[in-house]
This record gives structure tokens, C-alpha cells and sequence, in this order.
């Protein structure tokens, strides 16, 4: 089943996010090619695809996991949740319907 992993920055936290980016795109990736993947991307904190130094509000992934406690499992040791990127994480089963 698919899981929506949703989490939300805390304040300032665009230094935190770019060191830990290249860690939390591995794991991303790794889903990707194991074909778990639906979608990610974070949330930019301002109206635009390139915040600047307004960064992020938060981020969300949308992953194939076995099941909740394993999607949180997941959550739980993203580089952005061990390195106090996100101040709050949120893991809701998702059911695809569009497109």
C-alpha cells in the first residue's frame, strides 16, 4: 500500500535541509529503484519553485511500504528527521485513485 509521508520544517531550518539533502535524496532514490516510489518533493516556503533563502516549509513522499508501522519506521530515520529538519511528521495511508 502506498503511504504519504508528510513532513514540516521547523524554523530556519534551510542550512539543516541542504546538509542533510544529499543523504534524504539516497534514500529517496533507493525507493525510486525499487520501483516504491509514487512521488516527492518539498514544499517551498514562498509562491515560487525557487524559494531562495525563504526555503521550505516542509516536504512529501509518497512511497509503497509493506505497512504503517513499517512507513514510519521509514520516516523516523530519514536524515531530515534525524537532523531536526522536521519539527513534525505526519504517515497517512494513501490510496491512489488519479490519474
Amino acid at each position: 500500500m502506498f503511504y504519504a509521508i508528510m513532513g514540516t520544517d521547523r524554523e530556519d531550518s534551510l542550512e539543516a535541509r541542504l546538509q542533510a539533502r544529499p543523504e534524504h535524496l539516497a534514500r529517496i532514490k533507493q525507493l525510486q529503484n525499487e520501483g516504491r516510489l509514487l512521488l516527492a518533493g518539498p514544499h517551498p516556503a514562498v509562491d515560487s519553485d525557487d524559494p531562495g533563502p525563504a526555503g521550505f516549509s516542509g516536504s512529501l513522499i509518497v512511497a509503497e511500504f509493506a505497512s504503517l508501522d513499517e512507513a514510519k519506521a521509514w520516516a523516523d530515520e530519514d536524515p531530515y528527521t534525524v537532523t531536526g529538519v522536521f519539527a513534525q511528521i505526519s504517515v497517512k495511508p494513501f490510496k491512489k485513485v488519479l490519474p
